[in-house]
């Protein structure tokens, strides 16, 4: 782990890698098991879930069943703190935080709840939430691993 600190935002591409064969799924399963265990304090949105299914089911090639399977179990982490809001407000400030800063609808709403959740590190596959002043950022994957994660969705 870097010099992130806890309490650490899931963003939903580390979640799907976690439950993968992909060769690069350990930098993602590692936090996700840290997390099942209480050794970090863990802020999983639910709706990170539902993309999390779709991640594996378009990308990765899992079955529904498989994906639905995963996930429920991942579900059952009591250490982990779900987020289960998704208020007029909380979209309406993350579709704002989207524009400001010129990323995806979902990115937003994610920087939204960390910054409401009180997230001082999102963790993530890309560097799109590096456009945020609110929290860190840690990118698990190096340069070397994402290429090696997209040759692996392109084979």
């Amino acid at each position: 782990m870097s010099e992130a600190s806890e309490p650490y935002l899931f963003d939903v591409g580390v979640i799907a890698l976690a439950h993968t064969d992909a060769p690069v799924r350990d930098a993602a399963l590692s936090y996700v098991r840290e997390a099942i265990a209480g050794e970090i304090d863990a802020i999983v949105p639910y709706p990170a879930l539902f993309g999390a299914h779709t991640i594996l089911t378009t990308y990765y090639g899992r079955s529904n069943a498989d994906a639905s399977r995963l996930l429920h179990n991942f579900m059952d982490a009591k250490r982990i703190h779900w987020y289960d809001g998704m208020s007029e407000d909380v979209v309406a400030d993350g579709f704002s935080r989207a524009s400001d800063a010129n990323v995806g609808g979902w990115d937003g709403y994610y920087a939204q709840v960390a910054i409401e959740e009180g997230a001082n590190t999102v963790l993530t596959i890309d560097d799109d939430f590096e456009r945020f002043d609110a929290f860190n950022t840690e990118v698990i994957l190096s340069p070397e691993e994402f290429d090696q994660l997209n040759r692996f969705l392109e084979a």
